[in-house]
Formats: C-alpha cells, structure tokens, sequence
C-alpha cells in the first residue's frame, strides 16, 4: 500500500519533470460529509480563538516527548506559524523556488499533504466565526500572501489539489479566484454530492436548536474517539444507513489504512494516531468540526462551481493567446474519484461535474478503491497528476 504523503508526492513528481514548492499545512481534519440547515452564526464580542496545541501543550513538553509525540510538530518541513485576527494557523512549505507551486487542501484526516484549516493540527480555532467557505478561502489567503515566495500577483500562478471536503474549497476558490489558479486537480471532492444520500438523524443533530451545544459536542467527541475503524461503510442507498459522522470516517480511515504513514522519514507516525491525538489535545477540534459541517461546502456548490466551467468553455472555445495562457492547463479540470466511493459516488459525480464544468471541460480518473483513494492508491494518483500536467 502506498499512502499519499509528503515523500510519494515530491518523489513522484520528480520523475514527472515537475518542482513543487508546496505551501501547505498539515492538520489532521475529520469533518464529516453531513448536511445541516443554516443556524444562526455565533453571537458574542470577537471572543479569543482557542488555543491548538501548539500554546496548549507543546511548552510543557521536553524535546524527546515533542518527537514522540503522535502528531510533531516537525512531521512536515518548512514550519510557520502565521498570525492573523483569526488567530495563529500553521503552515508548512517546502521545494525548489524556481518549480512548479502547488498549494493541496485536506479532506477529512490526513492521508495527503494539506492546508491546515482552523482547529486542526496546530492552527487556532476561531470559535466565534462560522466555519464557511470565506474562512477557508481566508486559510488560502494567508498561506500564499504570508510565504516569501511571490504566489499571487499578475505573472504569478499556482496549481491547486483539493481532496474530499477539501476539494469542493479548491473549486470554489477557483471560481473566486480564477487568475491565480492555474491548473486544478480534485480527488473525490465534497460539494456536489446530493442531499438525498445524506443522513437525516445527522441533519436533526446539527441543525436543531433542540439540542443544546455543550451536549452535542459530548456526543460528537465520544463517538469520534470510538475509533474510526471501527465504523461501516455503507452505499447511500440503504435509507437508513446514509451517510453521517461514522460513515466518513470509516471511508477515509478503512482498517487497511492504520497503517498508513505521513511520512517515510517518521514511519511510526500514522494518519489513524494522528487523528487520536487530535481529537483528545486540540481544545478547539470539536467546535470547529461541528461548525464545518453546519457550515462547509459539502453539497449542492453546482451554482459556485459554474464559474470554472464557464471559464473553461471561454477558453478552449478561442485561439486568442491571452485568454489561453490565463486559463486552467490543458483547458480541463482533473478530477480522480475511487470507483467504490460511499461518500462521493462516481456516476453522480461524474453527471453532476459534467452538467456544472462542461462534459468537454473535464477529465475524469478513476481507482479501484473508495473515499481512502489517497492513502492506498498514492502512486496512482501521482502518476495520473503527472501526465496531465506534462
């Protein structure tokens, strides 16, 4: 099994002729692809965003329990920690200067290299905003504008990869954003998956006003620390086994996938301990995980996504050089989803991406796997990115 971490990426990559300067970060995520009525955003005066571990816990700590530690800090190279108004979010970024740039966005845990959204990893949690897309599309913003590498400006792009929740941010970021994206590739991305295969016990906890806060981060809290293996996968289908909290994390974390590393140079280090970990240390992963699921694009973004198809259509519709060289390469958005997905399911995607880009305006890859693409279909996957950006 290969896992799609830092090492497979880069190494990969390589021998596609391609550099990588990533900027990323490395939280682990675990968001689930439920689906709730929009609540009220939180009330209060500008409260102070929760501390991660990174003030919590790690000055506490000697320099050999910091190694030890399930998640380190270090796992990833070229740590920074970012100040904002939202609080401090950790961002990692590595590679030649003079390569290719390429910013990835994590899904629910970590089985690829990822932007480090609010209350994972060792980022903040900024309780008092909702957790949409503008404060993701403020993840993006602060990663690129605080690198010292110039990411944006007008001879200045980058290519973007967004996996699960994390590919319906990069879609949407595209469509605000569209001059500083250069190339997009999307694994099983959230966003266009339809409300029907979604569980309506789910809908009720996190939409309800009759469950109070405090008792719903409990029973999120302990049901998460149940295990993620321990959870089915089940097909959307079956009415009363939709998809939920425990299905997602199931898809993404299958029993074949405990064994699955961040990185080769920390083998000890797996995704599955990490999510542990951070379930049990980051004060503020509970709160932010249950208001990415009332909040995040998790489905029905077709209208967001519009944008992208239309672009690509005034694109490869003129030979005119300029509207060319500032569209998306090869004139196609690069989507790669497993064939037995139980979250994201692959003949929904495919009609629903191709009604919303342009059927002509996409280019479709599939693995002989589910939702977990990442973490055992890594050099797959690798070698399907490669070859569309030669």
């Amino acid at each position: 099994m290969v896992s799609l971490n830092l090492d497979t990426i880069a190494d990969s990559l390589r021998h596609h002729s391609t550099l990588l300067p990533l900027a990323a970060a490395s939280g682990v995520a675990l968001i689930g692809f439920t689906v709730a009525l929009r609540a009220s955003p939180p009330n209060g005066n500008h409260p102070q965003p929760i501390p991660s571990p990174r003030a919590t816990l790690l000055p506490g700590l000697s320099e050999a329990e910091v190694h030890d530690l399930p998640y380190p800090p270090d796992v990833l190279p070229g740590a920074r920690d970012v100040t904002s108004p939202y609080g401090t979010m950790r961002v990692y970024e590595w590679g030649p200067e003079e390569g290719r740039k390429v910013l990835l966005v994590h899904g629910i845990t970590t089985p690829c290299i990822a932007l480090d959204l609010w209350g994972r990893g060792y980022s903040d949690t900024p309780d008092s905003l909702p957790h949409d897309i503008r404060l993701y599309t403020t993840s993006i913003l602060l990663a690129l504008t605080s690198s010292a590498l110039p990411w944006t400006g007008s001879s200045n792009s980058f290519s973007l990869i967004g996996y699960s929740l994390g590919g319906s941010i990069a879609a949407t970021f595209t469509s605000c954003f569209p001059n500083l994206v250069s190339s997009l590739v999307l694994l099983a991305p959230a966003g266009l998956i339809r409300t029907k295969n979604l569980s309506p016990t789910n809908k009720f906890l996190y939409s309800s006003s009759l469950v109070p806060e405090a008792f719903l981060e409990w029973f999120i809290r302990r049901r998460l620390r149940g295990g993620p293996t321990n959870a089915t996968a089940v097909k959307p289908e079956d009415e009363e086994k939709k998809s939920n909290a425990e299905t997602v994390v199931s898809a993404e974390l299958p029993n074949s996938f405990d064994g699955a590393v961040l990185s080769r140079t920390r083998p000890d280090i797996t995704a599955t301990s990490a999510v542990s970990w951070q379930i049990g240390r980051h004060q503020g992963f509970i709160k932010s995980y249950i208001s990415s699921v009332r909040y995040g694009p998790i489905s029905d973004q077709h209208e967001d996504w519009r944008p992208i198809g239309a672009r690509l259509a005034a694109q490869n519709a003129t030979t005119t050089q300029s509207v060319e060289s500032s569209g998306l390469q090869n004139g196609k958005v690069l989507i790669i989803c497993g064939r037995d997905d139980p979250i994201v399911i692959m003949d929904e995607l495919i009609a629903d991406a191709s009604e919303v880009l342009g059927q002509n305006n996409v280019k479709f890859e599939f693995c002989d796997c589910g939702h977990e693409l990442p973490a055992t279909k890594g050099e797959e996957i690798v070698r399907f990115i490669g070859d569309f950006w030669r």
